[in-house]
This record gives C-alpha cells, sequence and structure tokens, in this order.
C-alpha cells in the first residue's frame, strides 16, 4: 500500500514555542524526529529538499525568531535560539530519539543544544559551522551601519550571488530585508569569539561536516579543534558540495545523515 504521508513539510499549527513557525514532515515508522535548525538570512523552507529524501524520519524545520514566519519574537540573541531549539527537541524527545542538524549558524545553535541539554538529544550534525572562538573567517567585522534591510541585501549578494538577488521579486527583496535585525544579531554573535559553550562537555555522539569549496582550509581547522575536544567527533567532508549544500546537494546530506545515524544504533 502506498504511503498516505505527504512527502514535503507542512505548517503545524501547534509549535512547543509560542510564535515560533514550526513545518513538519511525517513518516509511516520513523526511526527518530530530525530538526533543523537554518543559518543567516535563510529559512526552514530550505530544507525540504532534504526532507523529501528521509522518509525514515519524521522531519522538523523552523524560521528561527526574528526570521520570516517567527519575524515577531525577540529578541535574537544565540542563546534564546538555543532555548527555543531546546523546546523543540523536549517536545519532540517524547516521541522518540532526536537528532538535530543545523546549516551554518543553526550548526552553532544546535551544537549548544547537544551541550547544554545532552538529554534531549541522541545525535548532532553541523554542516558548516563557526565557532568563532575557535577559529574567526577572514578579517571578519561586526555590520557596519544601523539600516538592517542593506545589510541583509549586502550578506545575500555575498553568500548567493548579485544575480540571485537581482532576480528575486520586489516583494522576495522586501522579505529579506525585513530579515535583517536577526542577521545582524547572528553576525554580531559571530564577531565576538568569547566562548559560548564548553565543547569539551560534549557527551552526545556528533559530527562536523563540510564542502570542499573556497573555505575548505578554515573548516578543516576547526575540525581539528573540534576532535580535540571530543575525539568521538566525526569529521566528514564532502566532495563538490558548497555551502548551500542542503539546496544543491540534498542527496549527499541525506545519505550523511542516513549514515551517521545508523552508526549511532549499531553502538548502542
Amino acid at each position: 500500500m502506498a504511503s498516505t504521508i505527504p512527502a514535503r513539510l507542512n505548517p503545524r499549527e501547534n509549535s512547543p514555542v509560542d510564535g515560533l513557525r514550526l513545518l513538519t514532515m511525517s513518516s509511516d515508522s520513523p526511526e527518530a524526529t530530525l530538526i533543523c535548525a537554518h543559518g543567516g538570512l535563510d529559512r526552514g523552507a530550505s530544507f525540504s529538499r532534504i526532507a523529501r529524501r528521509l522518509n525514515n524520519f519524521e522531519v522538523w524545520s523552523y524560521d528561527r525568531r526574528g526570521y520570516q514566519g517567527s519575524r515577531q519574537l525577540t529578541p535574537f540573541s544565540l542563546a534564546h535560539h538555543v532555548e527555543d531549539l531546546a523546546a523543540l527537541a523536549a517536545d519532540a524527545k517524547q516521541r522518540g530519539p532526536v537528532i538535530l542538524f543545523g546549516h551554518s549558524f543553526g550548526g552553532l545553535v544546535a551544537f549548544g543544544v547537544a551541550v547544554t541539554h545532552p538529554e534531549l538529544v541522541d545525535l548532532v550534525v553541523a554542516y558548516e559551522s563557526p565557532f568563532p572562538w575557535i577559529k574567526r573567517l577572514g578579517q571578519a567585522s561586526p555590520p557596519a551601519g544601523d539600516d538592517h534591510g542593506q545589510e541583509a541585501e549586502r550578506f545575500f549578494r555575498t553568500v548567493v550571488s548579485s544575480e540571485g538577488w537581482d532576480r528575486l521579486s520586489a516583494e522576495e527583496q522586501a522579505s529579506r530585508r525585513a530579515d535583517g535585525p536577526a542577521l545582524v544579531q547572528d553576525l554580531t554573535d559571530l564577531y565576538h569569539s568569547e566562548v559560548q559553550f564548553d565543547l569539551e562537555t560534549l557527551r552526545v555522539p556528533a559530527a562536523y561536516v563540510y564542502g570542499d569549496g573556497p573555505f575548505m582550509k578554515h573548516y578543516d581547522e576547526i575540525s581539528e579543534v573540534l576532535v580535540k575536544s571530543d575525539p568521538e567527533i566525526s569529521i566528514i567532508k564532502l566532495p563538490n558540495a558548497p555551502h548551500g549544500a542542503h539546496l544543491s546537494s540534498p542527496d549527499q546530506l541525506a545519505d550523511t545523515l542516513n549514515k551517521l545515524w545508523r552508526n549511532v544504533c549499531e553502538s548502542r
């Protein structure tokens, strides 16, 4: 009999965090709940391609506070993002195992939950996530000026492309600019290099994944420090995978998540 479960992310009416927009994709026989946390100037729906390739998991994705459907929630500090994800994990944990997957800044949030609430997490995976107290990328500087919408446009043009920005409709450009305040807080948190949480206390199966793009050496250096903090952490390098691998290389990421989860199950 064919599955009646829709193979896409759908809004969930009752979010464990009031005002946080949560998207979910169900599974007939979920092995775990996979919760995805997005990076700067992104949104929960961007994990749709991965979700469609992971029908063995119940997949949750959400707009982090300050972004898109969760734009009304403030403040936007890393600590508040960690609290939100911990609340989602606690709700999902009532159903079974929980996997946290974070892209870029979202990986920092996911690792924060794994360190501070290990009882809620069975596996944590980060893709090309910054750990500024380990290694700052280039000559990082805090956002300049008070025009957060302009900073959002500059960020999009730099990280995605100017051509990509110009292809957006006027409505889409306005929506991205409206995410500017949350983005600026993300960038401000990344500029400051104070230790946010002690990785040496991590007691959850974990993986750091990155591609072989122009910043590969930077991620190599981060992964070396992560392994020193936790020798059990898995380091995985994906060939031909860019920073936006959740959009351009969903098959590779889905396969990697499945393999990592199987390793956790086999080690129990």
